[in-house]
């Protein structure tokens, strides 16, 4: 079963874009899933992740923020999986 991710977003964000267009490059090598939730509209949200975004997160906590750091990604998916 393939680890749960979710990235943080705002509609129109070509850091999202850019972000999520790599996570796709990756998921199935790696084995996750990514959940897209758009921050827009979401007060809770904005205050959280709102200078930040995109946002990759984990139950365990943020991954990486504005790019994707892949030793990150790995490292976050190591510790989920042992």
């Amino acid at each position: 079963m393939s680890t749960k991710l979710t990235i943080y977003i705002r509609e129109g964000c070509h850091l999202c874009d850019d972000m999520e267009q790599a996570l796709k490059a990756c998921e199935s090598e790696l084995d996750f899933e990514t959940q897209r939730v758009s921050i827009d509209n979401d007060l809770q949200l904005e205050q959280a992740y709102g200078s930040k975004v995109p946002v990759l997160v984990h139950d365990a906590g943020e991954i990486c923020h504005y790019f994707l750091d892949m030793q990150a990604l790995k490292q976050a998916l190591q510790q989920v999986r042992h």
